[in-house]
């Protein structure tokens, strides 16, 4: 949830923009998160309809036969039987249309392909309003091999694809839709973004079932603990005393030597220990269960967690940290409503804890609740004005809510309060990152870059930072040599820096080499913490992959296709 100074507020969508690959990613951050925004309830409603709707091909309805005209045509007479199917279509007497479209079917000359794929295309779709989806499948597949590029019976078989669950295959049909469209049609992206969601989830979960926990970098264990200013745990002191070190103590002291492998291992011996004489297990189960959380082990976190809460006579900090993490596993894990019950029942347990709202607003923010952020940030603040990293986060929601009310006034102010956080914590690397990234999105690229240059100087091990600066190269000339400078960097000082392997596979979409995407969205798989963060991985690695299927299936040449999304990604871009 938090780690300190990782760079994690800049939201999926602004990568997108640097990069300019909308179907490559979570559409969501592209087109739709704009739009929930930009519009209201019932308009996003029927964004979220439009590919649904019914849609049949009506040609001109050719003359009735009669005494007084020549006989019709094989293909006439398909015409007629299917303008007949059409009318009873647009009545809801779908049987009727089905077997008047069968008429057609059987009519019409081999040799008229795209007039017969027609038929079997408003075939499908009075198969379709039955729900039969089967058949749909069946005769929009006929419709393709007619007519390989009949946009309407992509998306019809994309649409029953999807109800059969059939995930892979509806991504496929949708990005072939996007790619003929040239990534125009906002309902095309929508229902991409929809499958791209649940075959994420998915391939997340299959990932989930077999997954070898991660093996965090000492610099990001090291961030995520001082985003804890009250952690119980970091301020304990021991003593190994006469012998060899045993338990909650050796984990103790391994833990401040950063031999992080160490540390499960001695909390276990610990708990498992016969008896309690040294009154550390309930220590030794929240550093098990704080180690489990950082490296995925997420079932024996949820474990240790509950056991700590069970006990009744619990220290008050040890009750509130335990609640935060277990708040931080549950939204990692998509529990939201779980994850804020705990954080209410931290501030019922101590309401003096400045841990909980920093955590909190951390989270609110991250939801885009900025008004809830600010509250708890500015509550974090006033119990502890000493800590740089909250102060700064109270400043930067001051700044989206500034932003987003357009209130130029208080936009000034939060510039001016960033400038004093800054001198006031000339230490925090938060300050700076978080600053480089509002002057980032302001376009004042310069000042941005030497703004990232001196967090890189004051955390020489943060490689995200360099991620960040090698986007900024792209937002700023377009200099993706630069970038994967940078970005390459970020992976030689932090070789588990997921983003670095993420930003790259993005990259490398837009560029059109898209197996190299997919071996970079692999090494980001490895390594993502959360089911949140797979889901999304595996969104990108499944959209690249329907490219790369598409582009062999229609001879299309990979780089016209990232040629394309880059054409049309600004018209999909949330305002910066």
């Amino acid at each position: 949830m938090s780690s300190g100074s990782t760079g994690s507020y800049i939201p999926r969508w602004t990568l997108a923009a640097l990069i300019g690959t909308p179907i490559a990613l979570g559409l969501s951050y592209l087109y739709f998160r704009k739009q929930a925004s930009a519009t209201g309830s019932e308009e996003r409603k029927k964004l979220e309809d439009i590919d649904k709707s019914v849609s049949i091909d009506d040609q001109s309805e050719v003359a009735p036969a009669s005494a007084a005209l020549p006989e019709l045509s094989p293909l006439e007479r398909a015409q007629k039987f299917k303008a007949e199917g059409n009318k009873h279509f647009g009545k809801g007497e779908y049987d009727k249309a089905i077997l008047l479209y069968d008429k057609a079917i059987e009519e019409c000359p081999k040799t008229d392909k795209i007039d017969l794929a027609t038929f079997y295309q408003n075939r499908a779709a009075a198969y379709e309003q039955l729900g039969s989806f089967a058949k749909v499948i069946e005769d929009c597949t006929h419709a393709l091999e007619l007519n390989q590029k009949y946009v309407k019976a992509l998306q019809r078989r994309a649409r029953a694809y999807e109800k059969s669950e059939d995930y892979e295959k509806s991504l496929e049909d949708i990005t072939a839709v996007c790619i003929l469209q040239s990534f125009s049609v906002q309902s095309s992206l929508v229902h991409a973004d929809r499958v791209l969601k649940a075959l994420g989830l998915r391939h997340a979960k299959e990932i989930l079932v077999n997954r070898k926990p991660v093996k965090p970098s000492k610099h990001f264990v090291k961030n995520y603990f001082a985003s804890f200013l009250h952690d119980p745990i970091v301020h304990m002191s021991v003593s190994s005393g006469d012998g060899p070190p045993r338990g909650f103590v050796r984990a103790k002291l391994a833990f401040d030597r950063q031999e992080y492998d160490e540390i499960i291992p001695a909390c276990t011996e610990e708990i498992e220990s016969a008896n309690d004489d040294t009154g550390y297990r309930n220590a030794a189960t929240l550093l098990r269960a704080t180690f489990n959380v950082i490296t995925g082990r997420f079932d024996a976190a949820n474990k240790d967690l509950g056991y700590l809460l069970s006990q009744e006579d619990l220290d008050k900090r040890m009750k509130v940290n335990a609640l935060i993490k277990l708040a931080s596993l549950e939204m990692q894990t998509d529990k939201g409503m779980d994850c804020f019950q705990n954080f209410t029942k931290a501030e019922q347990v101590d309401p003096t804890n400045s841990d909980l709202y920093h955590h909190r607003g951390q989270v609110y923010t991250l939801l885009d609740q900025l008004d809830n952020a600010l509250a708890d940030f500015t509550k974090a603040v006033e119990l502890s004005p000493d800590h740089g990293i909250t102060y700064v986060h109270k400043c930067y929601a001051e700044y989206r809510i500034a932003v987003q009310t357009q209130n130029r006034f208080k936009l000034n102010e939060v510039m001016e309060e960033f400038s004093k956080a800054i001198d006031k914590f000339p230490d925090c690397v938060e300050c700076f990152s978080l600053m480089a990234q509002i002057l980032s999105d302001q376009g004042q690229f310069g000042p941005a870059d030497s703004f990232f240059e001196r967090a890189c100087k004051i955390d020489k091990e943060n490689a995200t930072i360099l991620v960040h600066r090698g986007l900024l190269q792209l937002q700023w000339n377009g200099n993706i040599e630069e970038a994967l400078r940078y970005i390459n960097d970020a992976i030689k000082l932090d070789d588990k820096c997921e983003f670095a392997y993420e930003t790259l596979g993005t990259i490398e979409v837009q560029r059109g080499n898209l197996e190299n995407a997919v071996k970079l969205f692999n090494q980001a798989l490895e390594l993502a913490k959360s089911e949140m963060e797979l889901i999304h991985l595996c969104s990108l690695k499944d959209a690249a992959i329907a490219q790369m299927n598409v582009a062999k299936k229609f001879g299309i040449d990979i780089q016209s296709i990232a040629a394309q999304a880059r054409s049309n990604s600004d018209a999909f871009m949330p305002a910066q």
